[in-house]
């Protein structure tokens, strides 16, 4: 049976011409090399070499033979060579931080296809509001995080967009309206608001507070979009909303469109972007790798819109 070291052994005889001088450089002695090249010779079923007492020749088929054991041995070499770098940077430890809804629709399929990919990579997923990402950048606690509207400066990687939305109870006179008409910030002033926030300092009443808006009946306020969304389909008031944060089965509310749309938009920011681990590099990549093709159904595209 040959092995690697057969074939080592039969491109040293080669280069030196000499049995010996192989074995010795392998040390084994020279009737152990000489078995061995036989052995070969005879797996083989050709003759490789001419031994002669002063000097062994190579065979017109052998020297065929020995150019594929090069190519083989190179490429073995090379692979050893990627197998010994890759050990000194698909190992460690990342921490990224988001809001929950952009890691659960955006953010976790991509990390879970990463790890997978480089299994001895540590990935840690941290969840928090806009402005404690902000902080956790700022302070270095963490290597990557996800912010809304980054400035251009920052150099973010952008992640998408999300539209602001109109939620309204099935009861209410706005949830008859059409689709393609949507629903004015203004038409909200003097109606039962709820005021989800998610965490984030940037949500509908500020938004609506942007165009000059100001809503005279905040009803409630609430963290937990999962809590405003019931509060929605009871009848208890109305709120605007990301569209993604909204559940794929949910009843008694009606989804319109805001009449001017406006947007958020994400972005991947380093906490120090002058250094990028290679693992952080790595993750990045694919992140944008991934994006090219990602089905983000509830990412839009329209050109006309604001951002808020």
């Amino acid at each position: 049976m040959m092995n690697l070291l057969h074939w080592r052994l039969l491109v040293a005889v080669a280069d030196a011409g000499s049995v010996s001088k192989a074995a010795e450089r392998y040390g084994i002695t020279q009737s152990g090399a000489s078995q061995a090249i036989t052995q070969m010779e005879d797996a083989l079923g050709i003759k490789v070499f001419v031994r002669e007492r002063r000097q062994t020749t190579v065979t017109t088929v052998g020297q065929q033979v020995l150019d594929r054991a090069r190519q083989m041995l190179a490429e073995l070499e090379s692979i050893q060579k990627l197998a010994d770098s890759a050990k000194d940077w698909d190992t460690g430890k990342i921490k990224l931080a988001s809001f929950p809804s952009v890691f659960t629709t955006m953010l976790q399929p991509l990390i879970s296809s990463f790890c997978r990919m480089h299994p001895s990579i540590e990935v840690v997923n941290l969840n928090g509001t806009d402005q404690e990402v902000e902080a956790w950048l700022a302070n270095g606690s963490i290597d990557l995080g996800v912010v809304m509207n980054p400035a251009r400066h920052r150099h973010a990687i952008p992640l998408g967009r999300d539209a602001w939305v109109a939620v309204i109870p099935s009861t209410h006179p706005l949830s008859r309206r059409s689709s393609s008409k949507g629903v004015a910030l203004q038409e909200l002033v003097d109606e039962p608001f709820i005021a989800a926030t998610g965490g984030c300092h940037l949500h509908g009443q500020e938004i609506a507070s942007q165009q000059g808006i100001e809503l005279k009946n905040i009803c409630i306020t609430v963290q937990d979009w999962d809590t405003a969304y019931a509060l929605i389909s009871e009848g208890m008031g109305l709120s605007v909303v990301p569209f993604s944060t909204i559940p794929d089965n949910i009843r008694g509310i009606r989804v319109l469109e805001l009449a001017q749309p406006v947007y958020r938009e994400f972005g991947l920011v380093f906490s120090d972007p002058n250094n990028k681990s290679l693992p952080i590099t790595a993750l990045v990549d694919q992140i944008q790798k991934s994006l090219a093709s990602y089905p983000n159904s509830k990412k839009t595209t329209s050109q006309n819109s604001q951002v808020a």
